[in-house]
């Protein structure tokens, strides 16, 4: 019977591991449909960047609410890791708390996940009544609807769950150890400060049966954190992954400092080079120029990484001062619209075996209209509000590069005033050389 459970729990790991590598192949596919960019440049600031944003959360403590209770729930995920790691070698080799050698240490380290797995307990509560009972307006923004705004409460019924188990499960243990000469392998050992209080629950059930609820909960505990696991990839929550790269590759540039598009820096340098030759014809295997973005592959690579891990959390829009005077423009719903779409042409991809058919679909107009991206003040709240350095602005201004460039469709006014700028350099309409009358009026 213990051989049998050691391969049943093998092979449920296989599977659960297996999807979950296969999602994580699939993301790495569909993020490096972007174009080429390099963020390679001075690691020592991108290791900061990440261990001061992704792994210490400097950013999410500006909000001090939100940041301590999802400081509390990170560290409860990194915990649940760790018991997990003796959950997997126990279910593999048939043993069981194999820590437990470890005496001292181990039974402050149970103890330690029980206080914590408390606390989760208490900041989940928190979370869920800010978004279902206090109703925060950036929970409850328009662009927040239907699966996205229930995805959320599933992950937090998810941590409930786990965390529930996970203390009757050391109650249980706890009950047996105190049964003196019947269950040899329930050695003394942990520390339960919370489960304790739980254990008294099993007082006059049959031995038998605690056992069998002891294993009951077991199992539901890491079959729970596999499907957790495996629903990382249609959640928001993949951001407990991509956080880490997400902040390492972020742009080190300073804020409002715009990339120049490499294809007009080109031509800036052919027409400034006395030794080209203007009239000489385009070479046959070239790739021909594109000007800004209108649909997933024309962003680089990081841009999708961005979309992926975004958080959903709302702190960009709630800052956007274009969404605050009534606009439409949404920076989170800039970046869950790139998501559904890098998504939308992944599954195209897999469907005619590894290549893209045109779907007659673009991330311009299909997902983001116009309306959005020119409602945009390029002032760079979002990216300053976002707890892991994701940038709406440069996809919304890659998308408004090519609205300008390839199709002329700017708005009446900026398009006048960029013709000024063309025929009498200054965006007023005047001959330049009435430029400087001003001083006739002093």
């Amino acid at each position: 019977m213990e051989y049998l459970s050691s391969i049943l729990f093998t092979i449920l790991l296989i599977i659960g591991f297996g999807y979950f590598f296969t999602n994580i192949k699939k993301i790495t596919r569909n993020i490096n449909l972007g174009t080429p960019i390099n963020r390679k440049d001075n690691p020592k600031a991108r290791w900061r960047n990440m261990a001061m944003i992704a792994l210490g959360q400097s950013k999410m403590v500006k909000r001090p609410v939100a940041g301590i209770l999802h400081i509390i729930v990170y560290t409860g995920f990194i915990i649940i890791n760790i018991e997990l790691l003796e959950i997997i070698i126990d279910g593999l080799i048939g043993t069981h708390r194999i820590f437990a050698f470890l005496g001292t240490f181990y039974n402050v380290l149970i103890a330690s996940f029980e206080i914590l797995a408390l606390l989760v307990l208490v900041a989940v509560f928190a979370f869920w009544t800010r978004r279902n009972i206090i109703r925060l307006k950036r929970f409850t923004n328009k662009d927040l609807t239907g699966f996205p705004k229930k995805d959320a409460n599933y992950i937090l019924y998810f941590e409930v769950v786990l965390m529930t188990l996970f203390l009757l499960m050391n109650a249980s243990d706890l009950h047996l150890q105190n049964i003196p000469g019947v269950y040899h392998h329930f050695i003394k050992a942990g520390s339960f400060p919370i489960s304790q209080f739980i254990e008294p629950i099993f007082n006059g059930v049959s031995n038998e049966l605690v056992m069998l609820l002891n294993e009951l909960f077991w199992w539901l505990h890491i079959i729970g954190i596999l499907i957790f696991m495996n629903y990382l990839y249609y959640s928001k929550h993949l951001h407990i992954l991509l956080a880490f790269p997400n902040t390492y590759f972020a742009d080190l540039n300073p804020k409002g400092q715009l990339s120049n598009l490499e294809s007009v820096t080109n031509e800036v340098k052919l027409m400034m080079d006395p030794n080209a030759d203007p009239y000489a014809a385009t070479p046959e295997n070239a790739v021909p120029s594109k000007f800004g973005a209108s649909d997933i592959q024309d962003l680089n690579w990081v841009q999708l990484l961005n979309a992926y891990t975004c958080t959903e959390c709302g702190r960009c829009t709630s800052a956007c001062p274009a969404n605050l005077t009534g606009k439409k423009l949404s920076p989170r719903k800039i970046m869950m619209d790139t998501r559904d779409r890098i998504e939308e042409v992944g599954k195209n991809i897999d469907a005619n075996k590894g290549i893209f058919v045109p779907d007659n679909k673009s991330l311009l107009n299909d997902y983001i209209t116009p309306e959005e991206l020119w409602a945009c003040t390029s002032c760079n709240a979002c990216v300053e509000e976002c707890p892991v350095n994701i940038s709406p602005l440069s996809i919304i201004i890659d998308l408004r590069r090519y609205l300008v460039m390839e199709q002329s469709a700017a708005p009446t006014s900026l398009n006048a005033m960029m013709t000024n700028i063309e025929n009498n350099g200054a965006p007023w309409q005047y001959n330049q050389q009435d430029r400087l009358n001003w001083k006739n009026e002093i």
